[in-house]
């Protein structure tokens, strides 16, 4: 079993071993597209392959739609050429359910895999001629929220960004740039009309898009590389830059899964990682529960995508959906499995549903602390959002998900995960910041996990972060069992404790350094003393 064209044309073959395969007609499809593209989507990665093309597939399938969507590649080109060419764009979806089961779909609704090389000149002219085309209406992102920054984490502007600045839009080489090179070629054909829409996981992903897109329109324009108009175009009512909340959890591709697919004797799955140190492969694994909701501004128009399961709503609600995501129904719940679960030796998210004092801290964290502040933004119910997470999403023991893997850069998420729920108590009439029993727990569990020690006095490595030489010297003095009184743990600590960039408060302001430090005392009393720790308060 082949994964191509070709391949698939043995329908019987495929569907005997479960696979649902394109009901549609993939040629046909692919030049209706390539001649009317209506979207063409930046970043080749698992989430759009497992969401953003799966939901066109969906809509095909039904009829809805009659074309399929483009993607094109930034960052690491070799995806494209590795991967996507060598199978006609096509790929194995395998969504990993909470009952056992897999569902299988081959996903043949990309019509047109493109590397953003700007010294490719077919590929980049290509893509120019499709930001060309009237019927363009949406441009979607998955790039990470890095993907957005012209300025690396010193604050520094890159050095790409500062030469594309003054080279303008013929052949830029940062990311941003080239994008705002194709927004210009759709400006100079009749300053067409068209959304840009980021569906990547960070906070008024819109406006992250937008500043970076501004900044070079604006730039170009000083230096005399275009014209001024064009800055009038971007910040005019035919280009939006919508905000979107995006929640599906696509880890990497799994063994556990490629052994499954290839047992059903589908050929040629081996993984490959690229000179980037990209991981791909030819299928991704996902989870079944998915959420996109996209503020309505579409200048171009747009299709009917709820049948697809996209929601759509005005900025206010799309706001409101994000903070309850991210600051309290499932990110916060998600950093809380990930330090715990590093420090107590799991390996895989699902396993530490199954552990007692773990699974009462992320509830205690997400109904008691976390529901009272959440405004709930209509569209989905917070309890049910949180039902969702903690009942079928982080229990699925089918999702290959580790807590090493999302406590990938802790440092950067600590301060909207638990710092706005933080501030609304503060704000709050009602409720008090000195009731906080489980936050500040999880951050004293933050502050234990930087020991790199486990509960059993192990070390162990440290997920990326790229606070680690900061934060890490200031924990460096501790040992376990012999750390001193509170206070001494308090004048050691300060620095970090009261970083308001780190946890989007000074924990001495709001009342609750005092307790985190008895938490990391209690933490870090000797060998078992989390699981004696988390027993006590949990």
């Amino acid at each position: 079993m082949e994964l191509s064209l070709k391949g698939i044309e043995d329908r019987r073959q495929w569907e005997a071993k479960g696979y649902h395969l394109p009901q549609y007609d993939i040629e046909k499809m692919i030049a209706a597209t390539k001649e009317n593209p209506f979207w063409i989507h930046f970043g080749a990665g698992n989430l759009f392959r497992a969401f953003h093309a799966n939901i066109v597939q969906n809509l095909l399938n039904k009829g809805v739609l009659d074309r399929g969507l483009i993607v094109a590649e930034g960052f690491d080109y070799e995806i494209v050429e590795k991967m996507y060419e060598p199978h006609d764009n096509l790929g194995i979806v395998a969504t990993l359910k909470a009952d056992g089961t897999i569902d299988k779909n081959v996903v043949g609704s990309v019509a047109e895999s493109l590397p953003l090389d700007s010294e490719n000149e077919v590929a980049f002219s290509r893509l120019k001629e499709i930001f060309a085309k009237k019927s363009l209406q949406i441009v979607t992102f998955t790039i990470t929220e890095k993907g957005y920054s012209l300025v690396d984490g010193k604050g520094e502007q890159l050095a790409d960004v500062t030469l594309d600045f003054v080279t303008g839009p013929e052949k830029p080489v940062s990311y941003m740039g080239k994008v705002t090179a194709l927004l210009y070629a759709r400006y100079k054909n009749g300053k067409l009309p068209v959304a840009l829409v980021s569906t990547d996981n960070c906070s008024h992903n819109g406006d992250k898009l937008y500043g970076a897109v501004s900044a070079f329109a604006k730039a170009w324009a000083e230096n005399k590389k275009v014209e001024q108009e064009f800055v009038e175009y971007i910040d005019s009512d035919k280009v939006s830059f919508t905000w979107s909340m995006i929640d599906k959890i696509t880890p990497r591709p799994d063994a556990s899964v490629e052994a499954i697919l290839l047992e059903d004797g589908v050929e040629e799955l081996n993984p490959v990682i690229t000179s980037r140190n990209t991981y791909v492969a030819p299928f991704v694994n996902a989870e079944e529960t998915e959420y996109l909701v996209i503020e309505d501004d579409f200048p171009n128009g747009r299709p009917d995508l709820t049948k697809g399961g996209v929601m759509f709503a005005d900025r206010e609600t799309v706001d409101k959906v994000e903070k309850m995501k991210v600051c309290t129904c499932l990110n916060p719940l998600h950093t809380c499995l990930a330090v715990y679960g590093c420090i107590l030796g799991y390996r895989k998210i699902s396993d530490e549903m199954d552990d007692r004092e773990i699974k009462k801290l992320v509830e205690e964290v997400g109904y008691v602390e976390g529901l009272p502040v959440v405004v709930n933004p209509q569209i989905l119910d917070p309890k049910e959002f949180i039902d969702t997470v903690l009942k079928v999403r982080v229990p699925n023991p089918f999702m290959p998900d580790t807590p090493q893997r999302i406590a990938t850069d802790t440092s950067q998420k600590l301060a909207i995960r638990f710092g706005e729920t933080i501030k609304a108590y503060a704000k709050s009439k009602e409720l008090k910041v000195t009731s906080l029993k489980k936050i500040p727990l999880v951050l004293a569990g933050w502050l234990r996990y930087l020991m790199a020690v486990d509960d059993n006095g192990n070390e162990f490595v440290l997920s990326p972060d790229p606070l680690l030489d900061t934060v890490c010297p200031y924990v460096k003095g501790f040992k376990l069992g012999d750390n001193g009184e509170v206070a001494e743990i308090e004048t050691m600590l300060r620095p970090v404790l009261e970083n308001t960039k780190i946890f989007g408060v000074n924990l001495y302001e709001v009342g609750l350094a005092e307790k985190v430090c008895q938490y990391f005392k209690e933490l870090t009393a000797g060998v078992g003393a989390v699981r004696k720790t988390l027993k006590k308060y949990v």
